[in-house]
């Protein structure tokens, strides 16, 4: 009988897929969401080397919606997709053991809204690392910042021109790099001394941006402009000499990340205007740095006593008495 059921007809190997199952529903508008019907849904297989769509399949009536795994990977990770709107919704990500049905998280999509149209996005964390002094004398410096849309609609860019949020960068800086967050590359852009956000923002869950970029060498201070409301901004320093001279930021200690120490600095809310200000330490003589000046130095000690232990070595014997001196009597 187990014989017929894992190797049988259609109904048994129908038995042995992995299915994914969910729905996709309209928010906003202050109303309880409503089902999304005749909706695409896309699985999407996600591993270390690839990722991509492996089965799509329209919603019914209630908004429901299976997906079948066709071969499935333990390892991997497997997310659901809809699209509305010309903007994509994703749910959390799954993992996937064994045959049977596994259930996604809701998806919930929105009408959407130009970025000139209600209220502003907010701004709710600011979490700011900043590494130590490099040999060329610059520091690296990586932000992570949390946005939320307030309203009830997805924000979208109206033009190539008004972002959906921008934001200030310290004056100066160097080499803007986009990091891993929930907005790519080419949904950010930096102008200046302000970087804008071009992708949609969703509303209902904080949307994570993050960025780096290099401090020139010889600045030995950090000035973040506070441009808006922020509810928190969280300082990561790695040189724990480094002094907050502006804002009252709470001393949180020092603590190790990934085999570093750094000293953590907390403060907000903060309304718009002002900046928090950083004395960086200057670069100074670290020896731990300079390992080949060390081993010169070394080098040069030891052959200046080699060449004193040889000049003195023929002057030594020649001053004890010979076994073969004949004292005269």
């Amino acid at each position: 009988m187990l014989l017929a059921l894992t190797c049988g007809g259609p109904a048994g190997l129908g038995a042995q897929r992995a299915v994914v199952s969910g729905t996709v529903s309209i928010g906003g508008g202050g109303t309880r969401p409503r089902p999304l019907a005749g909706g695409w849904a896309v699985l999407h297989q996600v591993t270390m080397t690839s990722a991509g769509p492996v089965d799509s399949a329209r919603t019914d009536a209630g908004g429901r919606y299976r997906l079948r795994v066709p071969q499935l990977d333990t390892a991997a990770q497997y997310l659901v997709s809809a699209m509305y709107m010309g903007v994509a919704y994703f749910s959390e990500p799954l993992r996937i053991r064994a045959a049977g049905t596994t259930r996604a998280g809701p998806i919930v999509v929105y009408d959407t809204v130009s970025s000139t149209t209600g209220p502003p996005i907010h701004l709710r964390r600011r979490l700011v690392t900043v590494a130590r002094l490099k040999r060329d004398g610059t520091r690296d410096v990586l932000e992570i910042l949390e946005l939320a849309n307030p309203g009830s609609h997805t924000r979208i860019a109206a033009d190539t021109v008004r972002p959906v949020w921008a934001g200030a960068l310290p004056a100066g800086v160097l080499q803007f790099r986009v990091g891993e967050g929930d907005f790519s590359a080419d949904a950010v852009e930096r102008r200046g001394d302000v970087v804008g956000v071009f992708g949609p923002v969703p509303p209902g869950i904080l949307r994570q941006l993050t960025y780096s970029y290099v401090l020139p060498a010889g600045r030995t201070t950090l000035a973040l402009p506070v441009d808006q409301p922020t509810d928190e901004v969280d300082l990561l320093l790695e040189d724990t000499t480094a002094r907050v001279v502006s804002l009252a930021l709470e001393p949180l200690g020092v603590e190790a990340i990934e085999q570093r120490r750094f000293a953590r600095y907390r403060t907000g809310p903060l309304a718009a205007g002002g900046e928090v200000m950083v004395e960086l330490p200057r670069a100074g003589f670290q020896l731990q740095r300079q390992w080949w000046i060390i081993v010169v130095l070394a080098g040069l000690v030891f052959g200046w006593a080699l060449v004193v232990a040889l000049r003195r070595k023929p002057s030594a014997i020649s001053d004890q008495p010979s076994a073969n001196t004949v004292t005269e009597g």
